[in-house]
C-alpha cells in the first residue's frame, strides 16, 4: 500500500482550516481580502492617526457592491449569503481594521437586521434596498450615556401624540451616527420598549460626532440627540415589543465579532511572525530564540482555535441551531484571546510594535473597544454562568 503524501505545513493555516471551506466560501473571502488590501490597508494608518475616514460614504457604496451589507439577509437587494460567508467577510475586514468591520456590522447586523426581522413590509421596501447598496448608511441607537450594560433602564422615551410618536432622549457611542441616513432607535413607551425607524433629517434629530477617542479612530462614533422628534405612526417597528428586539439584533452582531476579532489577531500574529524571521539580534533572527518561538506557538494555537470556534458557530447558525449563550461563548473567548495575541505580538516587535508602520498597536487599541461593546466581558461571563448553573446573577 502506497503512502499518501501529506500536504506541506502552512504557518498561516497550521490546522488546514481552509479545507472546511467550499470554493464559493473561498471566493467570497478572497474577494473581500483583496478589496481590503486595495482600499483600506494603504490608508488606514493615516485614517487612524487623523481620527477620520475620508470618503466613508464611497467605501460604503463599494461594500454594497461587494454584497457585504446585510449579506446574511434575504430579499430586498440583500445577498442572502450563509453565516460562514458573512463571518469570513467580518474576519477579512477586521484584519484590515475594526472600524471598517464595525461599519458593516452595524449596518447589516443591527440596523438592517432590525428592519428585516421586525419591520413592516413598507419599511423593508423603503430602507433595505438602499442600505444594501450602501447608498444609505444606518445606525443603531440603544446604548445611553448612563445605561450601557443595562438596556432595561434606558430613558429615551416615545409618547403618543394623536397618531404620531414624539421621541426624546440621548444615545451614546453610536457607530455611523453622524453619517447615517436612518437610525433604528429603541425607546421606552407606555406599551414597553419599542423600536423606531428614524430618518436622520427629521426635525429635532442631531448626531454630533464623538472626538478625542483613542480606539476605533478609523470609524465614525457619535451621540444621538432626539429633541422631541415627531414621527408618523408607521415609524414604529410593528413586530416586536420589549428587550427581545434589541437583544436579538445584538446577538446577530456579536456573531460577526466572533469572526472579526480573529481577523485582528491574525494580522498581529502574521506581522509578528514576519518580523521574527527578519529581525536579527545577537547574530541571528529573533525567531530562532526559544522564548520567541514559544510566544509564536501560543499565539498560533489561540488564533486558530478561535477561527475553528467561529466556524463551528457559523455552521450552527446556518442550521438554525445557534443559541445566544453560544454566541456569548464565542465573543468572550475570541475577543479576549485576540487582545492577548496583539499584546504578545507587540513584545516581539519591541519598540516597533507601537509604530503605525505596523498594525499591531492599532489592532490592540481597537480591540479594547470591541471587548466592551456588544456586551462586556462581565456580561458574557454572567450569561454563561446563568446557563451553566441555572441561577441568574445579573441582579
Amino acid at each position: 500500500m502506497s503512502a499518501t503524501a501529506l500536504p506541506p505545513f502552512d504557518p498561516r493555516d497550521p490546522l488546514g482550516l481552509d479545507d472546511l471551506l467550499d470554493p464559493e466560501d473561498l471566493a467570497v473571502r478572497d474577494t473581500v481580502r483583496q478589496w481590503a488590501a486595495d482600499r483600506v490597508l494603504p490608508y488606514v494608518a493615516d485614517w487612524y492617526e487623523r481620527g477620520a475616514v475620508p470618503g466613508i460614504r464611497e467605501l460604503a457604496r463599494e461594500l454594497g457592491s461587494l454584497g457585504a451589507l446585510g449579506m446574511s439577509l434575504t430579499g430586498y437587494g440583500c445577498a442572502g449569503a450563509g453565516a460562514v460567508q458573512y463571518g469570513l467577510v467580518c474576519l477579512e475586514l477586521e484584519a484590515a481594521d475594526s472600524g471598517v468591520r464595525s461599519l458593516v456590522s452595524v449596518q447589516g447586523s443591527l440596523a438592517m437586521y432590525a428592519i428585516h426581522r421586525f419591520g413592516s413590509e413598507e419599511q423593508k421596501r423603503r430602507w433595505l434596498p438602499p442600505m444594501a447598496s450602501g447608498e444609505v448608511i444606518g445606525c443603531f441607537g440603544l446604548t445611553e450615556p448612563d445605561h450601557g450594560s443595562d438596556p432595561s433602564a434606558l430613558r429615551t422615551y416615545a409618547k403618543r401624540d394623536g397618531s404620531d410618536w414624539v421621541l426624546t432622549g440621548r444615545k451614546m457611542w453610536i457607530t455611523n451616527g453622524s453619517v447615517a441616513g436612518v437610525a433604528v432607535v429603541w425607546a421606552r413607551t407606555d406599551e414597553g420598549i419599542r423600536g423606531f425607524v428614524v430618518p436622520t433629517d427629521a426635525a429635532g434629530f442631531s448626531a454630533p460626532e464623538i472626538k478625542h477617542k483613542w480606539s476605533l479612530r478609523a470609524s465614525v462614533t457619535s451621540e444621538l440627540v432626539l429633541d422631541e422628534v415627531r414621527l408618523p405612526a408607521d415609524a414604529v417597528l410593528p413586530e416586536v415589543t420589549g428587550l427581545r428586539g434589541p437583544l436579538s439584533c445584538l446577538s446577530h452582531a456579536r456573531y460577526g465579532i466572533v469572526w472579526g476579532a480573529m481577523g485582528a489577531a491574525r494580522s498581529a500574529f502574521e506581522s509578528a511572525l514576519d518580523y521574527a524571521r527578519e529581525r536579527e539580534q545577537f547574530g541571528r533572527p529573533i525567531g530562532g530564540f526559544q522564548l520567541t518561538q514559544a510566544k509564536l506557538a501560543d499565539m498560533a494555537v489561540e488564533l486558530h482555535k478561535g477561527v475553528l470556534l467561529a466556524h463551528h458557530l457559523g455552521r450552527r447558525m446556518d442550521a438554525g441551531r445557534l443559541r445566544p449563550e453560544q454566541v456569548s461563548f464565542g465573543k468572550l473567548n475570541n475577543v479576549r484571546e485576540a487582545i492577548e495575541i496583539c499584546r504578545t505580538a507587540r513584545t516581539i516587535l519591541g519598540a516597533n510594535g507601537i509604530s503605525l508602520e505596523y498594525p499591531v498597536m492599532r489592532h490592540a487599541t481597537n480591540l479594547e473597544s470591541v471587548l466592551t461593546y456588544e456586551g462586556t466581558v462581565e456580561m458574557h461571563q454572567l450569561v454563561l454562568g446563568k446557563a451553566l448553573t441555572g441561577i441568574d446573577a445579573f441582579r
